[in-house]
Order: C-alpha cells, then structure tokens, then sequence
C-alpha cells in the first residue's frame, strides 16, 4: 500500500487534465493510422499525432513531479508518467522502423494503460 498523498488541488488538476489528454490523444492515433492507409497525405497527421503523444508524456511526466514533490507522497505515479514516456519513445522507433507487429499491439496497449491511469487519478480526493 502506498504512503498516503496530499496533493495540491491545481496540481491534481494538472495531472488530471494532462492524463486526460494523453488518453485523447492516444486514442486519436489509430484514427490518423487509417487515415495514413486511406489518403495520401496521411502519413503527416499520424506523425503529428505522435509529436502531440510525445509531447504529452513529457508533460506528463512533469506534472506528476509537481504533483508528487510538494506533498512527499508516493513517487508511483512519476514512475507510471516515466514508463507512459519510455514507450511512447519505443512506439515512435517502431513506427519509423516500420515494425507493425509490434507498433500496432503497443499503441493498444498505450491507451489501455492511459486509460487505467486516468480512471485511477480521478479516483483521487
């Protein structure tokens, strides 16, 4: 069990809303992919769509240390923000390699963890 939190409200907000974000936008992504199969120019919103998932997880990242630091509470959710990024980096390689059979099962893993972890931090109190 985790030590308990005590989390400023703006930066639980923060958190919320970037979490929020970065679950639109992964969701957003295999809609860009069909479109990258379906148009010709595709190919440059599903990147866009990358940059904007990339940087998400980097703010994300930031705001779980602005809402972790301040209270002394538990650092899990840093180190979620820090795996949601390490495997955006890993999806943005695979995605360049052109490595669909494992791009494409780790995009829906992506939004299935994004989407646990927003259910989880609007839980918070």
């Amino acid at each position: 069990m985790s030590a308990p939190t005590t989390i400023k409200r703006g930066n639980l907000t923060f958190l919320r809303a970037v979490i929020a974000l970065q679950t639109l936008a992964v969701f957003a992504a295999p809609v860009t992919a069909g479109l990258l199969l379906t148009t010709p120019d595709g190919h440059v919103l599903h990147s866009a769509s990358a940059y904007t998932i990339f940087v998400v997880a980097v703010v994300h990242v930031a705001a779980a240390v602005l809402a972790w630091r301040p209270g002394g509470g538990s650092p899990r959710p840093v180190l979620q923000a820090a795996g949601f990024l390490a495997a955006t980096s890993a999806q943005v390689a695979l995605g360049i390699a052109h490595v669909t059979t494992l791009h494409v099962p780790l995009g829906a893993l992506m939004f299935g963890l994004s989407l646990l972890h927003l259910s989880r931090v609007l839980k918070t109190p």
